[in-house]
Order: structure tokens, then sequence, then C-alpha cells
């Protein structure tokens, strides 16, 4: 008995001592996750919110679709719109050089007055995504002509992501218009293909490297305001310091063929089936860690009593956080690498066995995993199942985690946070922006467009019914503006 009971005690003050350990470092914590770090920022001057809508509408309308298909391109319209950018912003025009890449990509260079200060790179692209036809009659407003109504201009790229390159532009000519003198190098960078490969993006950062460029940050779309961020239910601002990497695996089983009326135990369509179902089923797990577990540490002073004990204390409750943060799908996909079945192929025909099942299964790849990674996991997946696995075109690893200490951070949360009164947090982009090619180019990398969005309202991105209000295309005039005076100024 006096051995159960010492095993008892025993128990009982490892518990308590893993209690008091819990409590202290919830304790520690405290409450009221703060807006961003303290800085002295640059006033906030008038924006003519009716101009920048009236240039936004033009922009809109002028249709730079990237299909699949690049022989479905317009050429013209993008030579439309790089007409309607030369003589809307005359002053910037004339303060910056501009550069014209094969393909319609364009790279603006401000000099500044110290050439040994690293230059800072903004971006947004030029490109949107086509409408389905079947689409049209849902939207409140065609989608190509850039109607301003309800307090918004509405259409196909609105937001994404013509909304950043006309805030940018509204931005940077009132600053030339006023004489405004950058202190160090500002470089634009405005790709024309980032909805189908960002190869134009690619190109300049292949320029850019090739002159001796090392930009001290970079910023791109990616994060925004989120008004009602799960598992907190209010206001965030997140700032995005890592995308994840993207691959598309081509899984291909070969057979023999022949008539469906006399088919062998396995066909080549079942082989294909059964890699597919075992690679799905085969994923990577979700662990609390990378870019969201450091958001959800960040923004732990909000976070309601048990989820903040939890996620202070992730190296006891790490299994238990992931679980709950990734009960939805757009939870799991910051905690892990994604693995999505998303094209089937086979017979042309449905009485003939195909001699080539092919499929194609989509992953978006989490810092710490890699492409190789990818690979390996599928390749166990399916074992012996006579299968050919290959990465189709693209395959790129996840971009470095950037630093949160940095000047830029620094700057870009110190201005979020003060504009949209949110607590500020670094996040995790689980798409794709012209932004990775960056890599290399500049030293820290961030994602952020100082928009307000629902969880509801993301839909709307390549959905129907895009539009940007004129609340937040104010807001994103003049957040650019100041955080080019705060920076370069």
């Amino acid at each position: 008995m006096s051995t159960i009971r010492n095993a008892a005690m025993g128990a009982a003050v490892v518990v308590l001592g893993l209690a008091a350990v819990v409590g202290v470092r919830t304790a520690m914590v405290g409450g009221g996750a703060p807006l961003g770090p303290k800085l002295d920022l640059p006033p906030a001057e008038p924006v003519d919110v009716d101009g920048a809508a009236k240039h936004l509408s033009q922009a809109v309308q002028i249709q730079t679709v990237s299909h699949q298909d690049s022989a479905e391109n317009d050429p013209k319209a993008w030579d439309a719109l790089h007409a309607f950018l030369a003589a809307t912003y005359p002053k910037f025009h004339a303060a910056a050089a501009k550069e014209e890449l094969a393909g319609g990509t364009l790279i603006y260079t401000w000099k500044g007055a110290d050439a040994a200060a690293a230059p800072i790179i903004l971006m947004a692209h030029q490109d949107v995504v086509p409408v389905a036809p079947e689409t049209l009659g849902a939207w409140k407003a065609p989608p190509f002509s850039g109607e301003i109504k309800d307090g918004a201009v509405w259409g196909r790229g609105s937001i994404d992501d013509k909304g950043s390159l006309v805030a940018l532009m509204e931005a940077l000519e009132s600053l030339a218009a006023k004489g405004f003198t950058p202190k160090r190098t500002i470089i634009l960078v405005s790709g024309a293909d980032e909805e189908v490969s960002g190869s134009g993006a690619e190109a300049a950062a292949a320029l850019l490297k090739a002159r001796g460029v090392h930009a001290d940050w970079a910023l791109d779309e990616g994060s925004a305001v989120v008004m009602d961020m799960p598992l907190i239910g209010k206001p965030v601002t997140l700032i995005g310091v890592a995308e994840k990497g993207y691959a598309t695996l081509r899984v291909t089983a070969k057979a023999a063929g022949g008539h469906s009326s006399a088919p062998p135990k396995d066909t080549g369509a079942v082989t294909l089936a059964r890699a597919v179902v075992a690679i799905n089923d085969h994923g990577f797990p979700l662990k609390f860690q990378g870019p969201m577990a450091q958001m959800l540490k960040t923004l732990a002073p909000q976070l309601p009593f048990m989820a903040k004990m939890a996620v202070t204390n992730d190296w006891l409750f790490g299994p238990l956080l992931a679980a709950r943060a990734g009960a939805t799908a757009q939870g799991a996909a910051g905690l892990h690498t994604t693995t999505a079945p998303t094209m089937l192929q086979g017979s042309p025909k449905e009485n003939v066995l195909p001699t080539t099942s092919i499929a194609r299964i989509n992953y978006r790849i989490l810092p710490g995993d890699t492409t190789d990674s990818v690979m390996a996991r599928a390749k166990a997946a399916v074992g012996p199942l006579p299968v050919e696995l290959a990465f189709e075109r693209m395959a790129s690893n996840p971009s470095p985690v950037s630093s949160t200490e940095s000047e830029g951070y620094r700057a870009i949360a110190a201005l979020a946070g003060q504009m949209s009164g949110a607590p500020t947090a670094p996040s995790l982009v689980t798409g794709a922006t012209d932004s990775r090619h960056m890599v290399g180019v500049a030293k820290d990398i961030y994602r952020f467009q100082p928009i307000r969005f629902s969880m509801h309202d993301i839909e709307m991105i390549h959905g129907v019914n895009e539009h940007m209000t004129l609340t937040n295309l104010e807001a994103m005039v003049q957040f650019y503006r100041r955080l080019v005076v705060k920076t370069a100024g």
C-alpha cells in the first residue's frame, strides 16, 4: 500500500508542478495585445477618394485577364493599362525611371538621395482571373464595368490586385506632386502574369539580382485586417511573414488497355485510384508550428482564458492546439502541407480501358517542408503500386520566414495597427504571390493590404461580386503614402 501511496503522491506532485508552471506562464501573458510597435508615424493627409475611385474604375474596365492558355490573352489590354497609368500618374512617371519587360511586367525605380541606403520594393500585379460565364447573372454590377455604387468600386481586379496598384500609384503620384524626394530608392514591381505563373515577377527579380540590388524589404499583397478572426472573434491585423510553397504532382498509371467488356482485375484506372487514395490518406500531419503558431502566440492576450493557457503552454498542449486550430479547412491549411487531388484523366471513351490514367495532386507546402519531402511522402504512400510520380511545371519551396524585428516589419505593423485599431500579428499566406520571387533580392518580404475583410468577404476574391469599398481604398492610399514617408523619407 505504501508503494501505491508514494506513487500517487509523486504523481500529485508532478501534476501540481505542471499546473503551477502552466498557471504562471499564462498569468505572465496578461491582456490586451498591442496594436503594433510604438513608433513616431507621419500624419495622415486628405485623400481624393472620388478621384482614386474613378481611376480604379477605369483600371478595372481594362480587361487584363490571364487565361491558363496564354494564347487566349489580349496583349493590347496590357498596353492599354500601361498607357492609362502613364496618363493618369504623370508626376510619378516623371520622377521614376520606367522599364517594361517582355510580357508586360513593369519596373519603376525612383532613385533615392542616399545611394548607400538599401532600397525598398513595393509590389502589385496587373492581371486578373477570368470570370466564369455561368456566374454573370449573380454579379451586382457587370464584372468589368468598374461601376461605382453603394460606396464601392465593383469588378474583377478591384481588390486582386488593381486596387493595390492604383492605391500605390495614387500615393506615389501625390508625393511626387509635392516635390517629395526619397532618401532611399523605391522600386515598384508590377507583374503581368501573377495569376498564372508569376514569370514576369521572376524576370524582374532576376534583373534586379543581376544589377546587385539588395533591398531591405519588399511588400506585396497577401494578408489584411480580418474583422472576425476565428478563435478570437475580434478584428486582427495580420501581416504575412511567409508563404507556402507550391507543387502539382502528376501520378501516372499505365496499362495494356482494351475493351471494357472484358476488363482485367486491376485496370489502369483502378491502380490510379488506389494511388490517389493512398497519397491523400497519408498526408502531412497537423503540427502547432511555424507562422500560424507565431500568430496565435502574439495574439495570446486577446484569447479566452483556456485558449490563452493552451497557446502559452504549447510545449504541453501542442497536439490539442493543432487539432483545435485545424478543425476548419482554413485553420488546417496554416498548420500543415495540404494535399489536394484536383484532376483526373483516363480513357477518352466509356467502353475503352485507358492505357494511360493520370491524376494531378496540388500541394501547398508549409515552411519546414520541401518539394523533396513532398515527393518522398508520396512515394512512401504508393509503395509498390505501379505508378509514376513527377512534378508538373513549377514546383517551389516555401518562402523563408521574414523577421518581425526588422525596420520594415516594425513600420508596417505600427502603421497598420494604428490605422486599423486592431492588434497586429505575423501570419502565413497560404496562396502564392509574386513576392516569392524576391527571395535573394530583398532581405525580408512582407504581404499585407490595409483592407478590412470579414471571413465571408474573402470569398469574393476570384469569386462573384468582387468590390473595393471606398473606405478601404482611402485606407490603402493613406497607408502606402505614410509608409513611404516613414521608411524612405
